[in-house]
């Protein structure tokens, strides 16, 4: 293209800029959009997708207001997945609702400059002002190649902001740099276009400004990437029948004169790259061989026992397991505080309020069902805080690596990690991490398993019954001080539960339903990082606030609903303790109970089965509804929930409703059922029908029940009944 094509940008400092945060995965893309942007971030998902949306606004150094859009990682706009689509289809201005970016700030990498140079160059196509923010040039010189930032700035026609030495100062010169950038002049594109394709794509650009009213740089760098899709043998429906056709017929063209396109283009950039490395690193140090000291020689000394095929596994299990001791030891105190704090609120309003209905609803409905489940935030907060950490450092990475060697066995893609990882936190985002999965049976199987890795709403379910009926005693010890208590062990023991199923299942479903060969399974090891203490902090409150929102979303509805269910019709002929029984929620628990009867629930336990189905935490809320209906608040030590349930009788028998037992096969009931119905929802949106959700959610339920039954009689026949 010639000088002709240069774009400049409308001065746009009487509106909002919007500028979009682009760059490799582990470029430390995110970690910079969290310092610039705070708690000032608003999460959801783009119009028609359920691809995720961060946003956060911030002030400019001269005033001027900008939306900040943090899109998902990619190597290329030449889209693979989803949600690369997404991020192509945002930073051309083709996405419903999301304003095409006045600047995009690319975030490159320079201790692998050559890799981010390439979409770096990709970028410079579209016309749209550029700002390179540089991180980790501290780990390029310790491999021996310093850059010379200024110099590519000159290189690129485009600013460059090194980050890397100080988050603060980092953040503060790319504001400054971000004042002005919206009017900055684009050079043409930088690297040279083939001539034996040159009039191909001059075609298809045309064709497309006429279709889609784009400018000439738009239009341009939008043929090309057609052109690539084309050679991966995918169709880009988004593109208009005619369109598709030009695309079709000028591949064909190509393959028939025996040119390869994706090649030449990809040829031609990296011939551009070369030429910039030429110039941006010294000579003496590009012809030298990388440094082995520093930060080099640091990640590989830590990876021989890491990814060690022995000590890594033995080296997983010891960083899980003090998560878990963490979340009984660190949080208890605080939950403590929680309770008391809820204590409070209840007898302030009981002491104010003149009794009635509405009382009892604020007392017994409300903040029995919510404040049950929120007492679990301090430990949902310090779960989060390690997984960011751990995140932050590398280290999960390399967890993905090693659970790749377990995966491949049993016919999961190595790219199942990243989902299956993602559905500790929640299993709507694992699942829709599923798209990332080339192949298809393999992205099924993925999407089919990946709710039994326990998420976070099983956490308030786990802590529950553990606090309440498995005892504080040590499991290991070192020198009279404790490692680990049963609690805890309990945990880990319930997160491996859930992945040993998934796996088993994965096995079975690749060798019957879905048979198929996993494909090979490449990643990137980013090099190890000190964590960031305010991005580790930032996620952390996201997570925290999410499930505060979904407590008054979810289960505030649910634990009115079920109040109410458990009042009425108000028996006031029979005794207290019979009333709830004889409740229309009641008569629901004690219909289903012959079904449970067999796995040592009782009709209250079904209740809370029942209504958790709409999200799992809400079996926590149900109980503190059940246990707070009608009885005074007991005085003993911990939560008060915990106390009325081990002191549950069934007065048809004399005996105790809650055992040690019973509480053990609830709980692998929780880790092996679906419990979810947004699960299901999404299942249904990710595989185009009621097909395979519902058959996810019949093999999940009886699942549960079978090894629910075998833990429950197996331990009477035992004599732990």
């Amino acid at each position: 293209m010639s000088a002709a094509a240069e774009t400049r940008s409308e001065p746009t400092q009487a509106k909002t800029l919007t500028v979009a945060f682009v760059g490799n995965p582990n470029s430390g893309k995110t970690t910079l959009f969290n310092a610039l942007t705070g708690l000032r971030q608003k999460v959801g998902n783009y119009a028609g997708v359920t691809v995720e949306k961060k946003e956060g606004k911030i002030r400019l150094q001269n005033g001027v207001a900008a939306t900040l859009i943090d899109l998902p990682g990619l190597y290329s706009l030449t889209p693979q997945s989803p949600d690369e689509r997404i991020s192509r289809d945002v930073l051309m201005g083709l996405q419903p609702e999301t304003p095409r970016p006045d600047v995009i700030v690319n975030v490159v990498d320079a201790s692998n400059l050559e890799r981010n140079l390439y979409f770096t160059s990709q970028l410079l196509d579209l016309g749209v002002p550029v700002v390179i923010a540089l991180t980790m040039t501290d780990i390029s010189d310790g491999l021996g190649s310093s850059l010379d930032a200024i110099t590519l700035q000159k290189v690129l026609g485009v600013p460059v902001v090194d980050v890397s030495h100080g988050i603060r100062t980092g953040t503060v010169a790319l504001l400054n740099t971000l004042s002005d950038s919206a009017q900055l002049t684009m050079p043409p594109p930088v690297w040279n276009v083939p001539e034996t394709v040159k009039a191909d794509i001059a075609a298809l650009q045309q064709a497309i400004q006429n279709e889609q009213q784009l400018d000439e740089r738009m239009a341009f760098a939008e043929a090309v990437s057609h052109l690539m899709i084309a050679e991966t043998g995918e169709a880009d429906h988004a593109l208009k029948p005619a369109l598709q056709k030009l695309v079709r017929q000028t591949q064909e063209r190509l393959a028939a004169d025996e040119i390869d396109f994706a090649t030449l283009v990809v040829e031609a950039r990296y011939t551009w790259i070369a030429d910039v490395k030429a110039k941006v690193f010294p000579a003496a140090t590009e012809l030298q061989k990388p440094k082995r000291w520093g930060a080099f020689t640091a990640t590989e000394r830590i990876d021989r026992v890491v990814m060690h095929p022995i000590f890594g596994y033995v080296l997983f299990f010891v960083v899980m397991t003090i998560l878990f001791q963490s979340i009984f030891t660190w949080a208890t105190p605080l939950m403590d505080m929680v309770d008391a704090a809820i204590g409070a609120v209840k007898s302030f309003v009981t002491a104010n309020m003149t009794e009635g209905v509405l009382r009892d609803l604020i007392t017994e409905g409300i903040l029995g069902g919510v404040g049950s489940t929120l007492i679990f935030l301090p430990q949902i907060l310090i779960m989060f805080f390690f997984i960011s950490l751990l995140e932050d450092t590398g280290y999960m990475a390399r967890a993905a690596f090693l659970m790749d060697r377990v995966m491949s066995k049993v016919g999961l893609h190595g790219k199942s990690f990243i989902p299956l990882l993602s559905s500790f936190a929640c299993a709507i985002p694992g699942i829709m991490a599923a798209r990332t999965i080339g192949d298809r049976k393999a992205r099924l199987i993925t999407i089919l398993v990946a709710p039994l890795m326990s998420c976070s709403a099983r956490l308030p379910v786990y802590i529950l019954l553990i606090g309440a009926f498995i005892p504080g005693r040590a499991v290991l010890t070192l020198g009279g001080k404790t490692l680990l208590t049963l609690p805890a062990f309990v945990m880990l023991t319930l997160y491996l539960l859930g992945m040993v199923a998934a796996f088993g299942i994965a096995w079975l479903f690749h060798r019957t339903l879905l048979k198929g060969v996993s494909p090979t399974f490449l990643m990137e090891l980013p090099p190890y990082r000190l964590p960031r203490l305010r991005s580790v902090l930032l996620q952390m409150w996201e997570r925290g606030w999410l499930f505060v929102v979904r407590a008054g979303q979810v289960i505030l509805p649910i634990s009115v609903v079920l109040w109410a269910l458990l009042s009425y019709p108000q028996r006031l002929d029979l005794p207290m303790e019979q009333r709830k029984q004889h409740s229309y929620g009641g008569m629901i628990g004690r219909a289903i109970e012959p079904v449970i009867a067999p796995l040592g629930f009782d009709w209250k336990m079904g209740v809370g089965i029942l209504a958790s189905v709409a999200a799992r935490e809400v079996f926590v809320s149900t109980m503190g509804t059940v246990y707070n209906v009608d009885e005074p608040e007991s005085d003993a030590g911990g939560t008060s929930l915990q106390d009325k349930m081990r002191d549950d009788v069934d007065p048809r028998t004399g005996k105790k409703v809650w055992t040690p037992l019973v509480a053990i096969s609830l709980l692998v009931y929780y880790v092996l059922a679906m419990q979810c119905i947004s699960t299901v929802a999404i299942v249904r949106r990710e595989t185009n029908g009621w097909k395979w959700a519902l058959f996810q959610l019949g093999y999940m339920t009886a699942l549960a029940w079978i090894v629910s039954f075998i833990v429950y009689q197996g331990g009477k026949l035992l004599g732990f009944g």
